[in-house]
């Protein structure tokens, strides 16, 4: 099994700033990609950014130019720095991987999710 564990929500006030970790453990042969994704009230959860094993990243256009998605390849962690917050990246920010697990197996991974909220 895999697990992954998110840390860094809270309240922030806009155009303040906050990290966000994730770090993955368990029976892992490879991770392929790590992300982030959220989720707003009353909305679809949408993709943030994602790194690859290979350092590619890919953000979502709403955050690019404010978030940098970075990793610790031997922490298996990836972070999620996002700075000039706004009202609107309120969400539940989750976390998740695309592994190769120990047994040779590809499987996405998600965690439980961290609470940004951005507000005066």
């Amino acid at each position: 099994q895999v697990q992954l564990v998110e840390s860094g929500g809270g309240l922030v006030q806009p155009g303040g700033s906050l990290r966000l970790s994730c770090a993955a453990s368990g029976s892992i042969f490879k991770i392929n990609v790590m992300g982030w994704y959220r989720q707003a009230p009353g909305k679809e959860r949408e993709l943030v950014a994602t790194i690859t094993s290979g350092s590619r990243t890919n953000y979502a256009d709403s955050v690019k130019g404010r978030f940098t998605i970075s990793k610790d390849n031997a922490k298996n962690t990836v972070y999620l720095q996002m700075n000039s917050l706004k009202p609107e990246d309120t969400a539940v920010y989750y976390c998740n991987t695309n592994l190769i697990t120990s047994g040779y197996y590809v499987r996405d991974y998600w965690g439980k999710g961290t609470l940004v909220t951005v507000s005066s």
